[in-house]
């Protein structure tokens, strides 16, 4: 879809989360993916980090960051998958007032374009809450990118026809 070039860039804040029991600052390539990109986008990294597989901290810093008002959105990665230790779309859904549920069908139906029908292990998610996006995208780098590239960073620009995230944002607490 087009971007308008009569329109206004609107930079937002993102916080990102990676959720991970096995990553850390030195190798969180997925964090480091989704930073590179949105702050390449324009957008501003509003806060960061790093909290293993554990539901009441991931629902914890979700509403830590949706009560912070400079935090617009807020994507994840990791923690998505179907193993017992995969949580983020249960912590996601204590927090959520209402799931955007195109977001992870669209995402499967770009992953299947690069990683074929592997994409159905996939939980990634979204929702809105008290205001604030959140997007819960799979851990992988690659997967990172199809949820940014394919997705977000057109869904996140202000410019995008016809329609996007970022000019519903002050009628989300209607």
């Amino acid at each position: 879809m087009p971007i308008d070039p009569d329109r206004t860039f609107i930079p937002i804040s993102i916080a990102v989360l990676t959720v991970s029991d096995t990553r850390g600052p030195e190798n969180d390539t997925s964090g480091d993916t989704l930073v590179a990109r949105l702050t390449t986008a324009g957008h501003s990294l509003a806060a960061r980090t790093i909290l293993r597989d554990d539901v009441p901290a991931l629902v914890a810093q979700f509403n830590a960051w949706i009560d912070d008002p400079l935090i617009d959105c807020i994507i994840s990665t990791g923690g998505t998958g179907v193993t017992g230790r995969d949580i983020t779309p249960e912590a996601l859904a204590q927090v959520q007032e209402k799931e955007i549920p195109g977001f992870g069908e669209l995402f499967r139906w770009l992953s299947f374009q690069t990683i074929g029908t592997s994409t159905i292990q996939s939980r990634a998610c979204a929702g809105v809450a008290r205001g604030t996006y959140i997007f819960a995208l799979p851990g992988s780098t690659g997967a990172v990118k199809d949820g940014w590239d394919g997705i977000l960073r057109d869904q996140l620009d202000s410019r995008h026809r016809p329609c996007n995230f970022v000019e519903l944002m002050p009628r989300l607490q209607e």
